[in-house]
């Protein structure tokens, strides 16, 4: 399984990006899909993740300003980021758990990271 992040890139104060997120490979099916993100020095923080059926969760540095969705027919998910601000400036990765057959129970992946820039 693999998964491939797009999207990211420079913007700034106050705009809004969008990352998505691509799972490919042997799925049967994908439970909890994720974005994370990252800042040298700093440990990876949930930025947000949503459940096969659609039950969200966000961290709380984020709440209000993004929404996490998913397309499961596509195996994707999308993270829009409204009103973006400078500390929101670090590498974003996404993460699926995956069972590739029925009768497995799911295994973690990521993507590779995708760099988001806000500039002030």
């Amino acid at each position: 399984v693999q998964l491939q992040a797009s999207g990211g890139g420079l913007v700034r104060t106050g705009g809004s990006l969008t990352l998505s997120c691509a799972a490919s490979g042997t799925i049967f099916m994908i439970d909890d899909m994720g974005w994370y993100r990252q800042v040298p020095g700093k440990e990876r923080e949930l930025v947000a993740t949503i459940g096969s059926v659609g039950s969200t969760n966000y961290g709380d540095s984020v709440k209000g300003r993004v929404t996490i969705s998913r397309d499961n027919a596509k195996n994707t998910v999308y993270l829009q980021m409204n009103r973006l601000k400078p500390e929101d400036t670090a590498v974003y990765y996404c993460n699926s758990n995956v069972r590739a057959v029925w009768y497995q129970a799911s295994k973690a992946y990521w993507g590779q990271g995708t760099q988001v820039t806000v500039s002030s």
